[in-house]
């Protein structure tokens, strides 16, 4: 479309418009057309002089791609590349590292890795820097691009060289790429405790929840002692099964409300009754990976008093995303609404704050570890609410509980202390073991 006929479409659009509106509207559209004027006037210099030939569908895009990037770190534009990625994310497995990154100032950050990958097991850690792949410099490219190359072939290696905040030196991984298979849940009994990890908030995860409390009872054959919830590294998903998730171990009560815009714009969300976990203690462990939807499963467990929350303070991710298709392979993510907490709490910013703060201590990182949370996050919405703790004076005293260091954690045979520390707790606060009723008397609620 030339220039000149794209003028005459807008202001085709602007005079349909103007007449329907007050005065006031019709100046704001004069001053917006302006600019798309100038916009076109832009377009046309680098389509004409740039000093490369560039396609005009990069141009768009990228136009597209920077008044987004205006507004939030969460709100995108989805090609038909994105909208697969996306895809997998929620229900599908890939040839890859497991590795959660975005981009920092041209550098790709490591945002979490995914349990039980690659990555993971080599020792990837929340805020390390990825600088080159396989020895090649990956500073200023787009993070696609970057992505691109970590995923591959299941068998075949990369080497990463990692910068990592309070290390003289970086360093290089090799890693052998797998299927990265997405579990959302897994779950096992220690010392007659139910631990549910829960990796991310895909389409079953509501579903593999419940089968895990299942199959909890039906391991330990009866009530176990209560139940760990294990959020750490999560860095969320699907709202919908955030809320299944809650239900579980909710008989009652507000699970979480999203506000748009307009002062009107709220839904809320209610549990139904039907405890999973008979009234038994439960303790929610988050770290500084958990987010969005994690942080509204311990929002809602915390603030109905239902489990009590361990760990650090969580990642504070309080936006929903809606996803608004433009055509059949395309679509716009778009921040929509805040969400709050039963008690009205928006973790924007501050995120969940633990009821108990439990260091990692077995990790011999964990003081230097930078904690990379939404605040940090360029553009981010501001929580105007926020409470603000620095004039809180800090009591300095070391806590004697949490005075091991790793090497003596590792030579007592603890590997995970925040774990550890909740089994313990749960140990003093549950009561032995009641028979439970028949497995076929069990009657797990419905998916929404």
């Amino acid at each position: 479309m030339s220039k000149s006929v794209l003028r005459a479409a807008l202001l085709v659009s602007s005079v349909a418009l103007i007449p329907a509106a007050t005065a006031g509207f019709a100046a704001v559209d004069v001053d917006t057309y302006k600019e798309l004027d100038q916009f076109m006037n832009v377009f046309e210099r680098v389509r004409g002089e740039y000093v490369d030939k560039v396609d005009d569908k990069t141009l768009i895009k990228g136009a597209i791609d920077g008044m987004l990037a205006s507004l939030d770190p969460h709100s995108s534009y989805l090609d038909a590349r994105d909208f697969q990625n996306l895809r997998t994310q929620t229900d599908g497995a890939y040839g890859g590292l497991g590795l959660t990154v975005s981009m920092e100032d041209g550098a790709v950050k490591v945002v979490t890795p995914t349990e039980d990958t690659p990555a993971f097991r080599a020792g990837i850690k929340s805020g390390d820097y990825i600088t080159h792949l396989d020895g090649k410099l990956i500073y200023g490219g787009t993070l696609d691009e970057a992505v691109d190359q970590m995923r591959g072939k299941a068998g075949s290696t990369i080497r990463l060289t990692i910068v990592r905040p309070g290390r003289d030196k970086p360093f290089d991984v090799t890693m052998t790429r797998e299927i990265v298979t997405l579990k959302p849940v897994k779950w096992e009994v220690k010392n007659g405790i139910g631990v549910v990890n829960i990796n991310a908030f895909s389409k079953t995860t509501g579903e593999s929840v419940r089968a895990a409390m299942v199959g909890i009872d039906k391991s330990v054959g009866g009530r176990p002692l209560g139940y760990v919830i294990d959020l750490r590294s999560n860095p969320g998903g699907l709202l919908d099964q955030a809320i299944e998730v809650s239900d579980v171990f909710l008989e009652r009560g507000e699970v979480v409300s999203q506000r748009g815009r307009e002062k009107g714009d709220i839904e809320r969300y209610y549990a139904r009754p039907g405890d999973m976990a008979h009234g038994l203690p439960i303790i929610v462990l988050v770290d500084s990976g958990s987010a969005s939807a994690a942080e509204i499963v311990a929002g809602a467990l915390q603030d109905q008093h239902r489990a009590l929350v361990m760990g650090d303070r969580s990642f504070g991710k309080g936006s929903v995303q809606t996803l608004l298709p433009l055509s059949d392979d395309t679509a716009l993510r778009l921040t929509t609404a805040r969400y709050f907490t039963p008690s009205g709490r928006s973790v924007q910013e501050g995120g969940i704050k633990p009821d108990i703060n439990v260091p990692q201590l077995s990790d011999p990182d964990y003081k230097d570890k930078p904690r990379l949370r939404e605040a940090d996050l360029r553009r981010h919405l501001i929580n105007e609410a926020k409470v603000d703790d620095s004039i809180l004076e800090d009591d300095a005293t070391p806590d004697p509980r949490f005075k091991l260091t790793a090497a003596e954690l590792k030579k007592a045979g603890v590997e995970d202390f925040q774990l550890d520390y909740a089994l313990k707790t749960i140990g003093r606060l549950g009561k032995p073991a009641a028979p439970a009723p028949a497995l076929a008397s069990i009657s797990p609620k419905r998916s929404r």
